[in-house]
């Protein structure tokens, strides 16, 4: 089984501040930090280091941006289709972490909105039914749909997280197998919370929902019913891409066992979201292949 991420990848420009800035204020930030990121790149990255042969399609432009994350992409165990834009500047993100471990993320789109299904559908000829397809909410509503459709049609199961969320994913929940997202993605999204959260896209055709709480853990449900996991206590510095280390151990740990996503994947995935969440930055922040052995082990 190969996991093929569709997403985008940008370069994090990380500050500590002390509190979020209100509209017109001016705030002092320290410990800058540089670290590549984005939300395909990020799940692609973990997926890989957790032992799945793993492919990311992301656009970059040619610029220096676009240098450096091709120079950290190569460092990691997965294969990357990077398509290169040359008339756009590779897609950055700021942000900004304060002292209780949350972030606010602000981040460009340039390269991922011009990703088109052209760019993705020759890389996906090669892809085998039963393989994973799993997007984000980076790309543009008619780019995810068309692709959804493509990783349907070739027997792919689809996992997707909503984030960014946008208004044209309402039409999109009967071709996704899997779903992850967090309790306020799922808040706007049904306008319930929790299990009824669930329910409402599991009815809307999700086969599989997982919905995470930060600190009380996460809600599986599925056709076979709903299971509550805790989450791993931690003292948390930088909660920076712990969803995406969530979301990609889940289904490694899962994908590995030859099975949808279950408790023990669950509580793989909360293992892992606490020792990122532990760390300041992003992809330096992430488990290493030793520690996911480890977790994988247990």
């Amino acid at each position: 089984m190969r996991a093929w991420v569709i997403g985008n990848v940008a370069i994090d420009e990380i500050m500590s501040v002390p509190t979020m800035p209100e509209a017109g204020a001016s705030i002092f930030g320290q410990q800058q930090s540089t670290d590549l990121g984005g939300k395909g790149a990020n799940q692609a990255i973990v997926l890989g280091r957790a032992g799945l042969d793993t492919t990311l399609i992301a656009a970059v432009g040619n610029d220096l941006r676009g240098s450096m994350i091709r120079q950290s992409l190569s460092l990691e165990p997965i294969d990357s289709r990077l398509i290169e834009l040359v008339d756009k500047a590779s897609d950055i993100s700021m942000i900004f972490t304060t002292p209780d471990g949350e972030n606010a993320i602000i981040t460009t789109t340039d390269c991922a909105t011009s990703v088109r299904p052209e760019h993705v559908t020759s890389v996906l000829q090669t892809a085998k039914p039963g393989d994973l397809a799993i997007l984000q909410g980076n790309l543009t509503d008619d780019t995810t749909a068309a692709l959804l459709h493509e990783a349907k049609r070739c027997g792919m199961i689809t996992a997707f997280n909503p984030s960014p969320l946008r208004p044209g994913f309402a039409a999109l929940w009967s071709l996704i197998d899997i779903a992850f997202l967090n309790q306020g993605e799922a808040d706007k999204l049904t306008g319930e919370s929790g299990e009824a959260a669930t329910q409402c896209l599991r009815d809307a055709g999700v086969g599989t929902v997982i919905i995470t709480l930060g600190g009380k853990g996460a809600i599986l449900a599925d056709r076979t019913g709903t299971t509550t996991i805790p989450a791993v206590p931690s003292v948390a510095v930088d909660t920076t891409g712990a969803g995406d280390t969530f979301m990609a151990v889940a289904l490694a740990s899962s994908s590995l066992r030859h099975v949808m996503p279950d408790g023990l994947a669950l509580r793989h995935a909360a293992q892992a979201a606490s020792i990122t969440v532990s760390r300041r930055g992003t992809r330096s922040a992430f488990p290493s292949q030793t520690e996911l052995a480890a977790i994988f082990a247990t």
